[in-house]
């Protein structure tokens, strides 16, 4: 473990201080579709309130919990309808709401926290507004609603209630060109972080698009990537991102300086099949949708080891 003299920022920190591990606390769920069971649980948000929101991919439906996984109630059925789904991907909450890819039906609905209908937008097209499969949603500070059009290898960004604001994307390779994106992060600055999964990179965005970096390859080794999915960002620099085919967690500088790794292919606490959807929550919990396992597991960051003069000012970059 390293250790640091002066910390001024989590980024500086990074550079100096190996961070500690991230230890299990927890988890919940299983293979079934009754009340706290899950049939592939895709994405996972948490609100400000710290419910903790997760699409139950096969079931058809949303499900919400407290912090520690006590379930609070859910909605949805198999359907078109207002308030149904088919196949329910990613999830977004946001002022008082929670935005849902309703993948299979080309469209995003967006409802109260407890599950009251809202509103919606899209359908099947290529056209402005219209999806392809959408997959990853993000909200930035402002109330921008960014999704994941994940088959027409671009993003679309909206407002709050739905209407187009602009888009980005093709498919290929170059930079700002994608093959099947995935998960969303927008940071509080405004930065687009996007899960470019069969490129196996990430890849970062100005608010409206420019294309600004990227990292990554296919490859097991630190810093590349088997299919990156999700994303999620504790607000302290770094970025964390799901490995699904590597079945681990690795995580970075905001600009892709490799700091640290774990999990592995199990059932076990702390082991992954298909690590989908992370956020981070009250606590500093680090939630993860463990698709194939059927459950939800969280993480908390161990202390750090440093200096006694280091200690108050690291303890204060982790409140």
């Amino acid at each position: 473990m390293g250790r640091c003299a002066r910390a001024v920022t989590a980024a500086a920190l990074a550079a100096t201080l190996g961070y500690a591990e991230f230890v299990y606390q927890g988890e919940w769920g299983s293979y079934g579709a009754g009340p706290g069971q899950f049939d592939c649980p895709y994405g996972v948000a948490v609100a400000d309130n710290g419910l903790v929101y997760v699409t139950d991919f096969r079931n058809h439906r949303i499900q919400y919990f407290s912090a520690t996984g006590n379930y609070l109630g859910g909605w949805g059925s198999e359907g078109k309808g207002e308030g149904q789904f088919y196949c329910p991907w990613g999830v977004a909450a946001y002022a008082r709401r929670v935005y849902v890819t309703d993948t299979l039906n080309q469209r995003v609905q967006y409802f109260t926290r407890a599950g009251s209908f809202l509103g919606a937008w899209g359908g099947w097209g290529t056209g402005p507004g219209q999806f392809r499969q959408p997959r990853g949603i993000a909200v930035s500070k402002s109330g921008r609603v960014y999704v994941a059009d994940s088959y027409n290898h671009r993003v679309q960004y909206f407002t709050r209630d739905g209407s187009f604001l602009g888009m980005w994307g093709s498919r290929g390779t170059a930079p700002g060109q994608f093959d099947l994106p995935r998960g969303l992060l927008v940071t509080p600055s405004g930065r687009v972080y996007v899960a470019d999964k069969k490129n196996d990179r990430i890849q970062y965005f100005t608010a409206d698009g420019d294309f600004l970096g990227a990292w990554g390859k296919n490859g097991t080794a630190n810093g590349f990537f088997v299919g990156p999915r999700g994303l999620a960002a504790p607000g302290d620099g770094r970025l964390f991102v799901t490995d699904e085919y590597c079945n681990r967690i690795q995580y970075f500088t905001r600009e892709g300086g490799f700091l640290g790794k774990w999990g592995q292919i199990g059932s076990g606490s702390g082991e992954f099949h298909f690590p989908a959807g992370c956020a981070f929550g009250p606590y500093g919990w680090f939630y993860v949708a463990d698709e194939r396992n059927h459950r939800i597991q969280y993480f908390r960051e161990s202390v750090p080891a440093v200096e006694p003069t280091s200690l108050g000012r690291v303890k204060a970059l982790f409140r």
